[in-house]
């Protein structure tokens, strides 16, 4: 559950950056950089601060 929970709030993050770098200003794509350079350091270090933070609020693995 929480797999699935971390990626699409991973996804919806980059989704919304790109919108807003479309609609807003371009510099949103920073955003999209920032998500993509925790997704490579979780897969790398075997450590993510959202599943912490799910695993705190009762989400069952």
């Amino acid at each position: 559950m929480q797999e699935r929970i971390v990626r699409a709030v991973a996804g919806t993050f980059v989704l919304i950056s790109v919108l807003l770098a479309i609609y807003v200003n371009i510099n949103w794509l920073f955003l999209a950089g920032f998500v993509g350079v925790n997704l490579i350091q979780s897969s790398i270090t075997k450590w993510c601060l959202m599943t912490d933070i799910l695993t705190k609020l009762g989400v069952p693995k």
